[in-house]
């Protein structure tokens, strides 16, 4: 029994050292330690020897028991432990690999609408002109003919910030910059952003973007500024557009006018589905923007004569007008960040 012991004992010894992934072990500890293991059949053999012998032939199977379940226990803690570390080691870069693809950005809609239009009142003559997010009063209100005391100030919830500075409610200052810097005639359109401490909605936002158009010459008329805006909504909507002017005051154009477009989510029925249309208010018209005829007290400001010249302005929302052309009907989406959003343009 003595011998057989010891040559268990040897082989498994080597069989365990030599296991390499802790699948192995087990099938080792089955074959050795199992019901029919090869120690258990020692074990189940001590019956078989005389009496006298049995004592010290269990005592030596039991240490070859306890030694064989050591030796599957520490072999299987040296594998975890080897695996383990293996999978804290970073690989050795392959210089056969492809690289990794970058995700490819792309442009916000407001940047693409505006580039078209850009190029679309460039194709026209005019300057892409730019001026200050953070601007003086005067420039902001007063020399667009709204004085301090004016009631059309009430109109325009505004951020205000120390020193008599403002976060500019519209584009409208640079028409003034403009006439103070370029020599006459002048035809310019000037997109940014603007900010009103707005209630945030569907269809208004405290942060949005125009576009500012203005063209000073002899002889503008109001035919002049219906032509430009038609060739303009016809090129970035990519469709004849039916458009109409409302009587509207704004202090800084005289006459001045509502421009509306023909709704596309109701097709100017004003319904949606048996219910009121929800973007244009069952009107079958949306607001694009205000324009008019530049006032007399807006050219003297910049330094023109309202005798010898006129000029038309118009100030386009941009969010608006990106909504008509891709059918959103939620202003806040152009905000909020949502990716899932922003990757369908």
């Amino acid at each position: 029994m003595e011998d057989k012991v010891q040559a268990l004992s040897r082989k498994a010894r080597q069989e365990i050292g030599e296991a390499r992934t802790l699948e192995e072990v087990r099938a080792l500890e089955v074959r050795l330690l199992g019901k029919k293991g090869e120690v258990t059949g020692l074990l189940k053999g001590l019956g078989s020897l005389p009496k006298e012998e049995r004592p010290a032939a269990g005592a030596l199977v039991n240490r070859l028991k306890e030694e064989v379940r050591d030796l599957l226990e520490k072999r299987r803690e040296e594998i975890k432990a080897r695996q383990k570390e293996a999978s804290l080691q970073v690989p050795p870069p392959d210089p056969t690999e492809p690289g990794r693809r970058p995700d490819a950005g792309r442009l916000h809609p407001i940047t693409l609408v505006q580039e078209e239009l850009e190029d679309v009142f460039a194709g026209m003559g005019f300057m892409v002109l730019d001026g200050p997010d953070v601007e003086l009063d005067y420039y902001n209100f007063e020399a667009l003919n709204i004085p301090k005391d004016h009631p059309a100030r009430d109109a325009h919830d505004t951020f205000w910030i120390e020193e008599g500075l403002l976060l500019r409610t519209h584009t409208s200052p640079v028409q003034i910059r403009a006439m103070e810097r370029f020599p006459l005639p002048i035809r310019a359109i000037v997109p940014g952003r603007c900010f009103r401490h707005e209630v945030v909605d569907a269809s208004h936002e405290h942060t949005f973007y125009q576009m500012e158009g203005l063209v000073v010459d002899r002889g503008i008329s109001v035919a002049h500024l219906i032509h430009t805006m038609k060739t303009c909504l016809r090129a970035i909507l990519e469709r004849d557009v039916e458009i109409r002017l409302r009587p509207g005051y704004f202090p800084f154009v005289e006459p001045g006018f509502e421009l509306d477009v023909n709704c596309p989510f109701c097709g100017g029925s004003g319904r949606k589905g048996d219910a009121g249309c929800p973007v244009c208010k069952a009107s079958g018209w949306i607001e694009l923007l205000p324009c008019g005829m530049v006032h007399p007290n807006v050219l003297r400001a910049g330094g023109v004569d309202p005798e010898e010249y006129t000029g038309f302005a118009f100030g386009m929302g941009l969010q608006r007008l990106v909504m008509v052309r891709y059918g959103i009907q939620d202003i806040r989406l152009f905000m909020g960040g949502d990716l899932r959003f922003l990757e369908q343009f």
